[in-house]
């Protein structure tokens, strides 16, 4: 028997280096990471009224869990080609993992600052498993990133934040991705909102694209979890509380971007509660999709202006929706590990387990 060879798919460099503003040094380092599936949501659509078709582009399949991965493959190849042995970041946690993985592979070492408390267990647990050095300071996310952008100026080390321009590049991808999954760009993009780098480059991918091909433009819906609401308040959030960990950010960093993004495109940014986040997150996951609470923000916000009647089934019927749901379940369990319900215990009977089926009809 013989096999026709097939070519892999390799990353978002390989794929779309034709579109990327990086440098000629540029070396690339992939875990082949980009090709997330668009994933129709019909009956979540229903659930919110209907009329108008739902996809999720689940960046939960990244190669370390989280969307992360577009960017950093762009950030730590750009570092690698012009001979960094380093880099550093400041992290809620999937920032962490994807620059310890990135780094591992092209052997380069990183340096993780974390904040004090509320990073989760998986996450973390990657950042380690992948060889950083994880240092934690008595403060929040916000102070973190000072520290490392100061410590970044100062000596020579990469920043691979969303500070770094490369990581908005690779990132952009998944709006080309979209475009071309649909054969043009959806009516409305709603995903979390947390550092702002991804609205950011969601927006400059899907303008470039309609500037190259004149596939459309969506409108924005971003979304912060109400204890971390910086740019919907208009003002820092000092102490920022959520349990979407991902993005407890009480200053974003491409916070003045991100509201031009949502202006630009004709949408907004709003803030729902934890509970709406929680709610949504068990919603996605009764259509099969797990994801980890900030993940599910997005969705809430859509189901929330809904029900505020801010948006209508009217304005919404016939047309394409986009929720970014950016890192896997397993990346932030704890909140479903510690409400689940012990399971039932039963003798290696067959009759016992045969009743405990038929009573669970």
């Amino acid at each position: 028997m013989t096999f026709q060879t097939v070519p892999t798919y390799q990353g978002v460099l390989a794929r779309y280096a034709q579109y990327l503003d990086i440098p000629a040094h540029t070396r690339p380092v992939t875990l082949q990471e980009g090709n997330t599936p668009l994933i129709p949501m019909p009956g979540l659509a229903a659930e919110l009224g209907g009329g108008f078709e739902l996809f999720v582009k689940y960046e939960g399949l990244n190669p370390t869990g989280s969307f992360k991965d577009r960017g950093m493959t762009v950030a730590i190849s750009e570092a690698y080609g012009r001979g960094a042995k380093a880099v550093i970041c400041a992290s809620t946690g999937n920032t962490a993992a994807s620059a310890a993985a990135y780094a591992s592979r092209a052997g380069l070492r990183a340096v993780v600052i974390i904040p004090q408390g509320k990073v989760a267990a998986g996450k973390l647990a990657g950042a380690v498993a992948y060889g950083a050095e994880v240092i934690q300071i008595e403060g929040s996310f916000d102070d973190a990133l000072a520290l490392v952008v100061q410590i970044s100026q100062q000596q020579p080390i990469a920043l691979v934040n969303s500070l770094n321009p490369y990581r908005l590049e690779g990132q952009k991808t998944a709006a080309f991705e979209i475009c071309e999954a649909l054969g043009a760009a959806p009516d409305w993009l709603c995903l979390p909102v947390g550092n702002a780098g991804n609205i950011t480059s969601y927006w400059m991918g899907f303008r470039q694209y309609h500037d190259l091909y004149r596939l459309g433009l969506p409108r924005i819906l971003g979304v912060q979890a109400a204890g971390s609401a910086p740019l919907v308040l208009g003002r820092p959030v000092e102490h920022p509380e959520t349990v979407a960990t991902a993005i407890r950010i009480g200053r974003p960093a491409r916070g003045e971007q991100a509201l031009e993004a949502a202006e630009q495109s004709g949408g907004r940014i709003l803030a729902v509660s934890d509970e709406e986040i929680l709610a949504m997150q068990r919603r996605l996951a009764a259509g099969g999709v797990w994801v980890e609470p900030a993940s599910a923000a997005g969705l809430a916000g859509l189901a929330h202006e809904l029900l505020a009647g801010r948006l209508s089934l009217d304005e919404l019927r016939g047309r394409r929706i986009v929720a970014v749901c950016t890192g896997h379940g397993m990346k932030d369990p704890d909140i479903i590990a510690a409400s689940m319900p012990a399971p039932l215990r039963l003798e290696p009977d067959v009759r016992a387990l045969e009743q405990a089926i038929l009573r669970g009809r």
